[in-house]
């Protein structure tokens, strides 16, 4: 694949071996290196790389800070994360990345992550009209027997506060991560997501019903009951009015 790329981090002997196992991958044309952010922006003023392996906990500017900055590139090249803390995933959907690599760092999850970087890059059109750019779908890290995936937001259907963590249920699956009810509320607002209890925030698209039981209203998504707490039963019912109508006056 003749990927060049670039590897951050401000150990020298974690830079190494980092640099080390991606030049031994066959995709990879060419390894560039810097030991912090500042180095790594002089690199990339310079020359275009496909993707950044990064290092989150640095002195200065920290490698969840340069990403930020890297995302606003005009053509921003894929992102990685490299690290030996998982307390950086919280952010790290919000912001696109690829990947979410634990330290130490194994040759065949790094492998992984060169294959997502691969098929990430933009097809070149084989005539002469405008390329075809992949949007970027905001995903979130989630733990599967012990290797960290991005898991697409889209694929999540309701979550379900765990105290301080949150529980994302999907068609066939449910993944406990490390961020609040409350702060995915917000953050996926804009993406349907409406909060229909204290404990539940779920896709409003896949609400199939809404219906009055002896308890109080409940909702309906993948033949699941979820309860709708009093305070949210007006804002819930506007919301899916409104939505229909959306739906029929398209």
């Amino acid at each position: 694949m003749n990927l060049v790329v670039l590897a951050v981090d401000d150990e020298p002997p974690a830079l190494d071996e980092l640099a080390y196992l991606l030049n031994a991958d066959g995709r990879v044309a060419h390894v560039h290196r810097a030991g912090d952010a500042t180095e790594a922006l002089r690199v990339l003023r310079d020359t275009e790389v496909d993707a950044v392996f990064l290092d989150i906990r640095m002195p200065g500017l920290d490698g969840m800070e340069l990403a930020r900055i890297l995302r606003r590139f005009a053509r921003p090249p894929a992102i990685v994360f490299v690290t030996a803390y998982d307390d950086g995933a919280v952010d790290a959907f919000d912001l696109g990345v690829t990947d979410y690599v634990r330290k130490p760092v194994r040759a065949e999850r790094l492998g992984e992550s060169l294959r997502r970087v691969s098929e990430a890059r933009p097809v070149p059109a084989v005539v002469p009209v405008a390329p075809v750019v992949p949007v970027d779908e905001p995903s979130i890290p989630v733990e599967l027997a012990g290797t960290t995936r991005m898991l697409p937001r889209s694929s999540v259907r309701w979550v379900e506060a765990q105290g301080d963590y949150a529980r994302l249920h999907t068609s066939d699956a449910s993944h406990l991560v490390r961020v609040s009810l409350a702060t995915l509320a917000e953050r996926w607002a804009d993406a349907g997501f409406v909060r229909i209890h204290r404990s539940y925030l779920v896709q409003i698209r896949l609400i199939v019903e809404l219906r009055l039981t002896g308890s109080g209203y409940v909702v309906s998504v993948d033949n699941i009951e979820l309860p709708v707490s009093r305070r949210h039963t007006r804002e819930l019912k506007d919301r899916l009015i409104r939505a229909v109508k959306h739906d029929w006056t398209r």
